[in-house]
């Protein structure tokens, strides 16, 4: 993408509402615009990033074995009064009445309807174990909206649904998220813990979140510090292993790590002094298992290899889409602005013309935006007539993990520097080898 084509209203201000540094990034570096409270439109180079973090998403859901679908947003109100949840689930929920006096609402979340959708298509056990997802706009009427994206009223979530024969084929579902979930939080560089954690309106005894810590999160947070060292890396997971995929989730849950809802002040006193860590997070996700709670009154019934007629065992397991750009940016950013981890920046490369309208430099940036296209990368060349120093600031505040400087001194001796936004070290190469090495780190990103 060249910069002189593309919509990118950086701001040079921090505009005076935001409170939180990934809602500032976020104004000043163009990404979003609030339209009322809690709600906000995508810029395009958030809508960058948002689909990055969708796509990956996708891709961890495919390779767990987990079926894509999309629900609708509106969802009608005798299916959360079958559930007894329409009264129960509070003011957050907004509720509607069409022309024909029909209540409706917008959904907050989509136990009901996923429940009634398999009740009308699954009769037998041989229909099972099976996990359906979909990732939807959800509304949540918060009564102070705050902190933009991160507590908004409006916000993409993906929400998966298990549907089992027994708890033990639940439970197999319920660890298969949580491997799924670590897979795809660092695939976009996030450390996210697994935390036991209250179940809230949804229900369930088993439940974990899943919070990035930072100083701006919302919960408080017990942890043994030695968890932050645990990565899956590249190693194969059979998520069809039960043992082995039991064996994964019970590695990043056995240290001690809980939220200020069920903290224990006495197993945590247990954990080493020196790996003692109490500190804030923030909750980029959540799975639960809550075995017949919806199946039982809503009817969602199969015939088991007895003949017998019982309620499937069911879990529910969400990521914040939306709020997990807002999380990438509190964890990774300085004081010059956003760094975006390979796995979820919005360009893959910056390149820089320090003299436009020389015809030396215009023609070597010209030959690296066509070579790094040309190696499936996307660029973002910046073509415009500003100075130096302004390019070089957008460049920091975007966030892009690299930068590709081309001017005229560096031309003269066949060279270009490479740039790492997150070290801010500098190497000067040939053009080819620039394009080799960006192509090098984006390989398996």
């Amino acid at each position: 993408m060249r910069l002189s084509r593309y919509f990118l209203p950086v701001l040079k201000e921090t505009p005076s509402e935001a409170q939180i540094v990934s809602h500032r990034l976020m104004l000043r570096a163009g990404m979003i615009k609030q339209q009322a409270a809690g709600i906000y439109s995508w810029l395009p180079l958030g809508y960058r990033v948002l689909r990055r973090i969708e796509a990956i998403v996708h891709e961890e859901q495919a390779r767990a074995g987990h079926i894509p679908l999309l629900m609708p947003t509106l969802q009608p109100a005798d299916l959360w009064q079958e559930s007894g949840r329409y009264d129960a689930y509070g003011p957050e929920m907004l509720r509607i009445r069409d022309r024909h006096k029909r209540d409706l609402l917008y959904g907050p979340t989509n136990e009901e309807m996923i429940t009634d959708i398999f009740r009308s298509h699954v009769s037998s056990y041989k229909d099972l174990p099976l996990t359906l997802y979909h990732i939807q706009w959800k509304f949540r009427d918060e009564i102070r909206p705050r902190f933009g994206i991160m507590r908004g009223r409006e916000f993409l979530m993906k929400d998966g649904y298990n549907f089992d024969i027994d708890k033990d084929a639940a439970l197999h579902a319920y660890n298969r998220h949580m491997v799924s979930y670590l897979r795809s939080y660092e695939r976009m560089g996030l450390t996210a813990i697994p935390m036991r954690a209250a179940s809230g309106p949804i229900g369930g005894d088993n439940t974990h979140e899943f919070l990035v810590l930072a100083q701006t999160g919302e919960s408080e947070v017990f942890y043994d510090d030695r968890v932050t060292g645990l990565k899956l890396g590249a190693r194969d997971v059979d998520y069809d292993d039960r043992d082995q995929v039991a064996a994964v989730c019970g590695e990043f849950t056995s240290l001690y790590a809980r939220t200020d809802e069920t903290h224990d002040e006495a197993a945590f006193a247990d954990v080493p002094e020196a790996h003692r860590k109490v500190g804030r997070g923030i909750e980029v996700g959540q799975i639960f298992y809550f075995a017949t709670k919806y199946s039982e009154p809503m009817g969602a019934v199969v015939v088991n290899d007895k003949g017998e007629r019982v309620p499937v065992h069911m879990g529910s397991h969400g990521i914040g889409v939306s709020r997990l750009l807002g999380a990438i940016i509190e964890a990774s950013h300085d004081d010059r602005g956003i760094i975006w981890p390979e796995g979820v920046t919005p360009f893959h490369a910056g390149i820089v013309n320090l003299r436009q309208g020389d015809a030396a430099t215009d023609a070597a940036c010209e030959g690296l935006y066509g070579a790094l296209k040309a190696r499936g990368l996307e660029p973002l060349y910046d073509d415009t007539s500003e100075r130096a120093g302004a390019k070089f600031a957008t460049q920091d505040l975007i966030g892009l993990p690299w930068r590709v400087t081309v001017g005229p001194r560096g031309l003269a001796a066949g060279k270009v520097e490479l740039t790492s936004r997150r070290t801010g070290e500098s190497e000067e190469m040939s053009p080819e080898a620039a394009v080799a090495r960006l192509a090098e780190i984006y390989d398996g990103v």
